[in-house]
């Protein structure tokens, strides 16, 4: 029963297209309260944040129409074609973007507003997205030692601080104007995004 909250955690977070805490985090609460075998749970967890991944890329486009001003749309169309390019280059691209601490929000958006065949995305996506959230759900099991020391560990200065800096990164992804900067080479920031 704890796998199975393992993989519709892992999934549903990935569904979300706003601010969700990563899938690793879901990982490490089941593998410290459930005491799971880490490496069965994110053999578990990594397909299912994939999957929610894949149809998160499916549904957003219908969902940015609704939110997001056409000119923002636009942008996230041009980052998408990028993605289109060589299939070496985005692989390389995606892995090292999963790899990062940065939320794939942006770039699954990107990807499905532009149509990106999902082969482009996923196997890069998994291979990172194992590699990273082996890396963040033992380096949990390690500063958690328990279940009650991770719940009084989220809101120390450091988890709050790591969070700020996780939401001032993913806005500066949302407001930089990327025509501007991957065709005119300039940086310029755009804060009329929504409708």
């Amino acid at each position: 029963m704890p796998y199975v909250l393992v993989f519709f955690g892992s999934l549903g977070v990935d569904l979300i297209p706003i601010m969700a805490p990563p899938a690793w985090t879901v990982m490490a609460f089941a593998i410290t309260k459930y005491h799971l075998n880490p490496w069965i749970a994110l053999a578990i967890g990594v397909p299912a944040s994939a999957l929610g991944r894949y149809l998160f890329s499916l549904y957003i486009p219908r969902f940015s129409d609704r939110v997001l001003a056409s000119k923002k749309k636009e942008e996230l169309r041009y980052v998408g074609k990028k993605l289109r390019g060589h299939l070496w280059e985005t692989w390389f691209f995606v892995l090292g973007y999963t790899l990062s601490p940065l939320s794939t929000t942006a770039l699954f958006t990107a990807g499905g507003m532009s149509k990106v065949p999902v082969w482009h995305l996923l196997p890069p996506f998994l291979v990172g997205k194992f590699v990273s959230d082996a890396m963040m759900v033992k380096a949990g099991q390690y500063a958690s030692g328990g279940l009650k020391d991770m719940m009084h560990g989220v809101l120390s200065a450091k988890n709050i601080i790591i969070t700020a800096v996780t939401l001032v990164v993913t806005a500066a992804f949302m407001f930089i104007d990327w025509h501007a900067l991957l065709v005119k080479k300039t940086l310029r920031f755009n804060f009329d995004v929504f409708k």
